[in-house]
């Protein structure tokens, strides 16, 4: 990557030396103004005397840190500051700022509970650190995706759906009850009989019971619901006893399927379709009914309620790759004909204020609907539309004013989750807690990236400590305090590089200092496209009827400011149904970066395929079975399963997960671990970097040509640091959009398509994500890339730029063509901010 500005390097003695130059500069104190304490000895009272011992403890300080690859590491951390963590990917920042101290915040919080509820609750050890001083409250904004339950959406994340339905109740016309009346997850429920009354002497007296609520009892309060093709749950030329049900877990020596055979309400020997209408209507709808089948009290219900409950109400992309194979195959999902997906029932959907019901303000935009609350003028309720204001306000000010309170929260991204979470803390009343954010510009347009700061900002000067884990210079720049790790990533990393001022990093000579100040240049030239995919009258979500040509055979940049309908037109329109000119039959191969399907002991090894061929070297060299080797078969420790961890699922919070005290959490039986190849067993082969394990089976005894080509396609995607046996749930969105282009290099898809690829990348390693689109062009791939990073839309050969804004003020191509066209033009946000960026 050219650059047009770049800062000296260092010798390589001075790369090499510890930087830490610039130490902590304690928080100034404010001099009592003169004659304060003779003015107050004059009335009477007493002033505090300017320094108490309480005000010393400005610091966080962190002595001996060893998570994970952190080597004794020792810093101090400035209280009521901004502190941003930098280093290249895999260098510790999360060991030391999530693993280490907002763990040690969490454990010492939960070890105040009463002794009751920390039995439900399993013991956390302390993190590996020799002393942890200093810390406060820890409030973790990361960007795990929401709960993907169907009643869960941004206004119930936020609670402005709560302040809504209290509005509605004060103001609503007609009346129809208190706010669980416009709440669609609480059910109407009716009830009359007999309560005793101790008045002197019991007495029975008659009473009955009317809760309002507003959940559509078609949908449930879901907004869909599900038609279930009846063929894909059982054969009906067969019968119980030959397997008619083909539902997963079903099978003929399963409980369930004994269930139905022993419950007597069917003929287990006679064919479904000669079940009489009483008999069929037993086997597919009979309410829940207590039996008891071989001395054991079970509960027989029919089939469809039964996978109702213990399928469809689930989250699919939680469920096992077969049963989500299953529901996806069994199941189609359909709009609630009785409540228009709007979840509410029918009286809730009547009650209006300004002719706008609970349900229309919930689909109105955001920004749109602060500006309807904006116009309510009503002094009753006026403390209450102040704090709705400045909920919604909060909406716009952070980026999100594109949104609909009604979106499901669960299909959020990872950076508008982060950013949502935010908004609960904003009008927070609490001071001095430490709020620790990760990558929080993560999806965001250089645009939306300042109003980002400022809000990081607004927090710090509420008297909170901000730690930020992150890679852009913009939010680098707003720091009071850098923590720099590295100096590489795995093994090579988990040092304290430098910690100081933005000035001192610069001048630092560690990897983001010599990076910082990088700015790639515009292309000289650009290649030439070979055919177009044709997108014509595009509508998905807030698209206004685009047509686009997205050329092939070049690098393509889709940009735009968040929510101004990027993923709309690549995922909904090119990906799902584009038309091909010039390339026919050309696939294209979406990599995002939602979850990667499968169980939690799935890691990089079992995803690509690598296992397979480290398995079968193993199995060779000591002449036993191969299912040894697996953590998911014969060689797994009994006690975890090859999880190598126990989980503790909690009912009322996030589930825990402890090391196996069996195998200490290398997942396998002991006596799997003594059949040794190239001088290892097969836990420490998976507990290798991709490094690692690239250069032990590129040579020597080791050498295994099929696990070396897997290891050399992950290394090319920048994922050289990761573990190869680490869980998929402990990575980063953006390293699992690169764990999936390294498993997609080898197919023979024409088109690639990537969601923002520099997510999660250090300034240094986007140099070599270019590198590596570069390479699959060179090869004959088309790359389409939905971006925001300026090295990369430098780097395009054709950009397309969606907006002018986000929602329904976007949705249009406000631009297409070459980079420099795009700077020249300077018309649009993308062209101010990328010219800027170039220097033009």
């Amino acid at each position: 990557m050219s650059t047009a500005k770049k800062t000296a390097r260092p010798t390589a003695a001075a790369t090499t030396k510890t930087a830490r130059t610039a130490k902590t500069a304690k928080p100034a104190r404010t001099a009592a103004p003169a004659g304060a304490d003779e003015a107050a000895e004059s009335a009477g009272t007493t002033r505090p005397s300017a320094v108490r011992p309480a005000d010393s403890h400005d610091l966080i300080r962190v002595h001996g840190a060893r998570v994970n690859n952190l080597k004794d590491v020792s810093i101090e951390i400035p209280k009521r500051r901004l502190t941003v963590f930098t280093g290249v990917s895999g260098s510790g920042k999360s060991s030391l700022v999530f693993s280490t101290i907002a763990a040690e915040s969490q454990r010492l919080i939960n070890e105040t509970y009463s002794a009751f509820v920390q039995g439900f609750m399993p013991t956390t050890a302390r993190p590996d650190v020799d002393v942890l001083d200093g810390l406060t409250t820890v409030i973790t904004v990361d960007q795990q995706r929401m709960g993907a339950d169907p009643r869960s959406t941004v206004g119930t994340a936020t609670d402005a759906n709560a302040m809504l339905r209290i509005l509605f109740s004060r103001l609503g016309k007609p009346h129809i009850g208190p706010p669980g009346a416009y709440a669609f997850n609480v059910p109407s429920v009716s009830a009359s009989g007999a309560i005793t009354v101790e008045r002197g002497s019991k007495t029975a007296v008659k009473a009955t019971f009317h809760r309002t609520g507003g959940m559509c009892t078609r949908c449930e309060g879901r907004g869909t619901v599900s038609d279930i093709d009846l063929a894909q749950l059982y054969d009906d030329t067969k019968s119980l006893s030959e397997g008619a049900i083909t539902i997963p877990g079903y099978g003929s020596d399963g409980w369930n399927m004994r269930l139905y055979k022993e419950s007597g309400f069917v003929d287990p020997d006679k064919p479904i379709r000669k079940y009489t209408k009483r008999e069929l209507h037993d086997f597919l709808h009979r309410e829940p009914t207590r039996m008891k089948i071989a001395g054991i009290n079970m509960t027989y219900e029919g089939l469809i309620p039964r996978i109702q409950k213990s399928m469809l109400s689930k989250d699919k992309e939680a469920m096992q790759p077969h049963i989500r194979a299953f529901v996806e195959r069994a199941v189609a999902f359909a709009t609630c004909p009785e409540c228009d997906g709007t979840r509410l029932s029918e009286g809730a959907r009547s009650s209006k204020i300004k002719r706008i019901s609970i349900a229309d303000a919930c689909a109105m935009q955001i920004s749109d609907l602060a500006e309807w609350v904006r116009e309510l003028k009503e002094p009753s309720v006026a403390p209450l539309l102040t704090a709705l204001l400045r909920t919604l306000d909060s909406f716009v000010e952070i980026g999100l004013g594109y949104l609909a309170l009604d979106r499901p929260a669960g299909t959020l991204s990872g950076g508008e989750a982060q950013r949502v979470k935010m908004i609960r803390h904003l009008g927070s009343a609490l001071t001095d807690i430490t709020y620790v954010f990760d990558e929080p510009t993560a999806g965001l347009h250089p645009h939306d990236i300042q109003r980002m700061n400022d809000l990081l900002l607004r927090l710090r000067d509420k008297g909170n400590t901000v730690l930020v884990v992150e890679h852009k210079p913009e939010t680098i720049a707003i720091a009071d305090h850098v923590v720099d790790l590295g100096p590489g990533a795995g093994t090579a990393g988990g040092a304290v590089c430098f910690e100081g001022g933005l000035d001192g990093l610069r001048t630092s000579g560690t990897l983001t200092g010599r990076h910082f100040d990088d700015r790639s240049s515009l292309k000289k030239t650009v290649r030439e496209p070979a055919g177009a995919l044709e997108i014509r009258g595009a509508t998905t979500n807030n698209l206004r009827g685009v047509d686009v040509d997205v050329p092939l055979g070049v690098l393509v940049v889709v940009t735009g400011v968040a929510g101004s309908g990027k993923s709309s037109l690549i995922h909904g329109s090119l990906v799902k149904g584009a038309q091909v000119k010039g390339a026919d039959g050309t696939a294209v191969v979406s990599i995002d970066q939602g979850a990667i399907r499968g169980s939690r002991r799935s890691n990089p090894a079992t995803y690509t395929g690598l296992l397979d061929p480290i398995r079968k070297a193993f199995a060779k060299a000591n002449g036993v079975k191969p299912a040894l080797f697996s953590a998911n078969s014969e060689g797994a420790c009994p006690t975890c399963n090859g999880a190598g961890v126990v989980y503790t699922d909690l009912g009322m919070m996030a589930g825990v997960a402890t090391t196996c005290e069996e195998c200490e959490g290398k997942r396998f039986e002991a006596s799997v671990l003594d059949y040794r190849f190239g001088g290892r067993d097969i836990s420490e082969v998976l507990a290798m970097s991709v490094a690692e394990a690239e250069e032990f089976f590129g040579g020597g005894e080791a050498h295994t040509p099929a696990a070396h080509a897997v290891l050399r396609r992950l290394a090319d995607v920048g994922l050289g640091y990761l573990g190869i046996g680490q869980p998929l749930t402990t990575l980063s969105g953006g390293e699992r959009q690169r764990l999936k282009l390294a498993t997609h290099m080898s197919d023979k898809g024409g088109v690639y398509v990537l969601d923002e690829p520099t997510t999660g990348l250090h300034l240094a390693d986007v140099e070599q994500l270019l590198g590596l689109l570069d390479r699959l062009v060179d090869s004959g791939k088309s790359v389409v890339v939905i971006e925001h990073h300026q090295a990369v839309m430098a780097h395009a050969d054709w950009i397309i730029d969606l907006g002018p804004g986000a929602g329904h003020h976007g949705g249009r191509v406000v631009f297409e063509g070459t980079p420099a066209d795009l700077v020249a033009d300077a018309s649009t946000l993308t062209g101010e901010h990328l010219a800027a960026y170039v220097g033009a």
